[in-house]
C-alpha cells in the first residue's frame, strides 16, 4: 500500500509538475499594541506581531499564501495585500466594508491567495482608518524556483520601507480632522525601516545600511507613508531601476529615486565607492499648494571597514516642488517586454476617458468649523 501511494505521487509530480513547484504558505499576525519611543516621546502603537515596519511576507510567483491575522487591539482591523492581482479572491483583497466586515477585537480572519503571474516587491497594510501609518510591512514574492532574476544576480537583497510618524495617536489624529472638517495635522517626521534618524532638538538613532566593497544589493524600497509622494537618495550613489510594482522594468539608471505612496521600486546598488559613512535621504515632493511634512528623514549608508566617528558623505535632495525631477523618472519606467515577460496590452485605442478630480469645501452641521473637505471624482467616456 505504502509503495503504491509513492508511485503515485511521483506520477503526480511527473504529470502536474506545476503543483510540485507550488507551495501553501502559512503566516500568523498577531495584531497587538507595542509601547514605542520617537523624537522624544514614547506613545502605543498598533503593530503586527509588535513590529514597526511589519514582518515581511516571503512566497514565489505562483505559491498559495494564507494568513490568520488575530485582533487583539480595541480597534476593527483588516490588511490588503497591495498590488496582489486577487485573481477569483476579490474577497480576501481587505479594505474594511468593501469586500470584508472588518475583524473585530478579539476575533481573527484568515486570507487566502494566491500569487499569479508576480514577482518583486510589494505592500501589505492596514485598510481601516488610519492604522496603515503603523500596520505596514513587505511583501516579497521570488522568482519560481530555478527562474533566475532577468538583471544581474544581486550578492545580497535588503528591504526598505518608508514611512511618516506622528507624536500624536494616529486615530486621535484623524477623528479631530473629521470633527474639524479639516485637513489631518500634518506627520511630525518621516522614517527608514521605522526609524527617524536624527531631528531638531531630539538626536536619534537611524537606519543603518551595511555594505561591502564592490557587493550588489537589491533594495526593495517601498513607500508605506499614509500621504506623501517620497524622493529616495544615497548620497555618492546611483541605482539601476530593475522592477516597480511587482513588474520588471527595463534596467535604467538614477541617482534619485521617487515614489507615491504603496508604490514599491526594487534597484540594484553596487558598493563602489570609498570606505566610509554615506547619508540616505528621503525627502517629500509636492508641486501644489497642499502642505506635506518636510521633513527630511535621514540615514546611512555604511561600508565595512569604516572607522567609528567617520564623517558622512552628504547629498543634496531635489527641491520639494522639483515636478520635472519626477517626470524625468517616470517618463523611464518601460515594461521589460521580454520573450519570458511580454507586455501583452491592447495596441489600439477604442476608448477614451476623461478623469477629473477636485477638493472643496461643502457645509457640515455635526463639523465644529461648520464645513468640511470632500473630494469629488469624475470619469466620462469621450
Amino acid at each position: 500500500m505504502v509503495c503504491s501511494v509513492r508511485a503515485m505521487l511521483v506520477l503526480v509530480a511527473f504529470i502536474f509538475p506545476a503543483l510540485v513547484e507550488s507551495a501553501v504558505l502559512h503566516y500568523n499576525f498577531t495584531v497587538v499594541m507595542k509601547n514605542t519611543t520617537k523624537l522624544c516621546s514614547t506613545k502605543s502603537i498598533v503593530t503586527i506581531n509588535g513590529k514597526f515596519p511589519g514582518p515581511t511576507l516571503y512566497a514565489r510567483e505562483d505559491d498559495n499564501v494564507l494568513v490568520r491575522v488575530t485582533n487583539h487591539v480595541q480597534y476593527n482591523i483588516t490588511i490588503h495585500w497591495h498590488g496582489v492581482r486577487q485573481l477569483r479572491t476579490g474577497w480576501y483583497d481587505g479594505p474594511a466594508y468593501i469586500t470584508q466586515c472588518p475583524i473585530q477585537p478579539g476575533q481573527d480572519f484568515v486570507y487566502n491567495f494566491t500569487l499569479t503571474g508576480q514577482r518583486g516587491t510589494l505592500l501589505w497594510h492596514a485598510h481601516i482608518s488610519w492604522l496603515r501609518a503603523t500596520v505596514n510591512g513587505a511583501i516579497v514574492i521570488l522568482p519560481k524556483r530555478g527562474v533566475p532574476y532577468p538583471f544581474p544576480k544581486p550578492d545580497k537583497e535588503k528591504v526598505i520601507v518608508l514611512g511618516e510618524w506622528w507624536k500624536a495617536d494616529v486615530e486621535a489624529v484623524i477623528k479631530q480632522a473629521t470633527q474639524f472638517g479639516l485637513p489631518p495635522n500634518l506627520s511630525d517626521a518621516h522614517t527608514i525601516n521605522g526609524r527617524t534618524g536624527p531631528v531638531t532638538n531630539c538626536p536619534s538613532k537611524g537606519f543603518t545600511l551595511h555594505v561591502e566593497s564592490g557587493k550588489t544589493y537589491l533594495l526593495r524600497i517601498i513607500n508605506a507613508a499614509v500621504n506623501d509622494e517620497l524622493f529616495f537618495k544615497i548620497a555618492g550613489h546611483n541605482f539601476t531601476i530593475v522592477e516597480t510594482d511587482a513588474s520588471y522594468t527595463k534596467p535604467f539608471e538614477t541617482d534619485t529615486i521617487f515614489a507615491g505612496p504603496g508604490q514599491t521600486t526594487n534597484a540594484l546598488l553596487t558598493a563602489d565607492k570609498g570606505i566610509g559613512k554615506y547619508l540616505i535621504a528621503i525627502s517629500p515632493f509636492m508641486d501644489t499648494i497642499v502642505p506635506v511634512d518636510n521633513v527630511t528623514g535621514i540615514g546611512f549608508l555604511r561600508y565595512k571597514g569604516t572607522v567609528a566617528f567617520s564623517p558622512t558623505a552628504l547629498t543634496i535632495t531635489p527641491p520639494i516642488n522639483a515636478t520635472a525631477v519626477t517626470n524625468t523618472f517616470l517618463d523611464r519606467l518601460r515594461s521589460l517586454n521580454s520573450k519570458k515577460y511580454p507586455a501583452n496590452v491592447p495596441l489600439i485605442v477604442d476608448h477614451s476617458l476623461l478623469f477629473a478630480m477636485g477638493v472643496g469645501i461643502n457645509p457640515c452641521a455635526t463639523c465644529v468649523n461648520g464645513t468640511k473637505m470632500w473630494q469629488l471624482s469624475i470619469m466620462s467616456a469621450l
